[in-house]
């Protein structure tokens, strides 16, 4: 029997580990969070916390997990915070760290294991949230250290996600730590101010990792659910703490009822299908009815929709058809109305336009798709041609389609869409080549 497989209280050592690794990445963000209220550094809080974590991995694979793995965690993360406090304090001098010590000693006194994880846990992961997500990082920065600190995934699974390096993940994380330390950014839910901008960023990141599973921009998977997965854990974690927040619920909801499709959006060999060609019998129902109810709470909390309950409306809209030729697009597009007046963006006017050509045919879509096509944000954009191909199909300008294919096939990172959409072409091709004997 191997190292890996040595049985540790019934259960080998290798199960033992996935045990802990499971634990902390359901702990470790409340564990940095509590650090980081303490400390004043988020930097310094992971390391703790990760201090923590390999003397995890030393004792619980002897002696097994505890009965409150997370508690056991701070305490172990607290006591290696006082540990750094005097060290610093023997070889630097640095007195003002006494004050650290003290606040930790107080919240381990007679190692409480059950009072580690204390009532402040919810305001500490928001306050969390909201550093990590801060405006003064990068978006590429905020995705990063929100994977890290509240996703608890390693920098390896940030790179293979987004297909680059590790180092490149490291750097940046460490860039956006640096950052933050470097100008002071307190550790606090905001003001209430400035408390909408911030938490803005908040659901920008957490949609820009879900969207990233959604639809991959590179590599050869259509979609990878684990990120859609990870940003709806964090979007409802995020709607428990911050319940009155419409936006938070909005955007819960649209997650909710997107990822209910994942199953219907692949074909057998992982090929891309789409919305209205998929087998709706396979959309997850749980997922929808949660989607509506958390559509409900959003627009029960606005006094006038946002951004992400417009787009969760519209999700809802194709939710409630039971095939693609019953969709209310209608209401879907005054619904992309509403959305392009808050957000007057390129990518909201050209699905308008794609909502546009289902209500009034596919001749005023390619007009409103044509006035786009100055756009500087649609350069290398591969969804312009694609749509502009897909329109064009409808009024059987077949060879114009598969120009438009070709050209949005050459712009796509992603190996599956490219594929599908070199098909497409062909078939453009074909249907425009002359019938035998004409």
């Amino acid at each position: 029997m191997t190292g890996d497989d040595a049985l540790i209280g019934g259960v080998t050592a290798a199960d033992a580990h996935r045990t802990i690794e499971a634990v902390w990445r359901l702990e470790a963000p409340q564990i940095i969070a509590g650090l980081t209220r303490m400390v004043g550094d988020v930097g310094l809080a992971e390391e703790f916390a990760q201090d923590a974590l390999v003397a995890a991995l030393e004792q619980w694979s002897e002696s097994g997990v505890p009965p409150n793995p997370g508690a056991w965690l701070m305490v172990v993360a607290k006591r290696r915070a006082i540990d750094r406090v005097r060290r610093l304090e023997r070889l630097e001098g640095k007195h003002q760290l006494i004050g650290y010590e003290l606040q930790i000693r107080q919240e381990i006194a007679g190692d409480d294991l059950d009072a580690a994880l204390d009532d402040e846990v919810g305001d500490d992961l928001l306050r969390l949230m909201f550093i990590a997500c801060h405006p003064v990082l990068s978006a590429e920065a905020r995705v990063a250290l929100t994977l890290r600190l509240l996703g608890g995934l390693t920098t390896e699974e940030i790179a293979r996600a987004f297909l680059t390096s590790e180092s490149a993940i490291a750097q940046r994380i460490v860039r956006a730590k640096r950052t933050l330390a470097d100008k002071h950014i307190p550790f606090e839910v905001p003001p209430e101010a400035e408390r909408a901008a911030r938490l803005s960023s908040v659901l920008e990141a957490i949609y820009l990792v879900f969207n990233e599973g959604y639809a991959a921009t590179a590599g050869e998977d259509w979609m990878r659910p684990a990120l859609c997965q990870e940003a709806l854990r964090l979007g409802r974690v995020l709607a428990g703490l911050a319940a009155d927040e419409p936006e938070v619920h909005g955007l819960v909801a649209l997650m909710e009822i997107q990822t209910s499709r994942l199953a219907a959006r692949t074909g057998p060999s992982g090929e891309p299908i789409p919305l209205l060609e998929q087998n709706r019998g396979r959309w997850d129902q749980l997922l929808i009815h949660r989607g509506f109810a958390a559509l409900l709470r959003s627009q029960n909390r606005a006094a006038s929709p946002g951004p992400y309950v417009l787009q969760a409306a519209i999700a809802a809209c194709h939710a409630r058809a039971r095939t693609g030729q019953d969709t209310d697009w209608v209401q879907i597009a005054a619904l992309y109305g509403a959305l392009a007046q808050l957000m007057p963006s390129p990518v909201v006017r050209l699905n308008q336009a794609i909502a546009v050509a289902m209500t009034d045919g596919p001749a005023m879509g390619l007009e409103r798709v044509d006035a786009l096509t100055g756009e500087p944000a649609f350069k290398g954009y591969h969804l312009l041609p694609s749509v502009r191909g897909d329109l064009l199909v409808r009024l059987s300008r077949h060879d114009e389609a598969r120009q438009e294919f070709e050209r949005a096939a050459t712009l796509t990172g992603n190996e599956r869409e490219r594929a599908v959409l070199l098909q497409r072409a062909a078939a453009c091709a074909s249907a425009a080549r002359p019938s035998p004997g004409r």
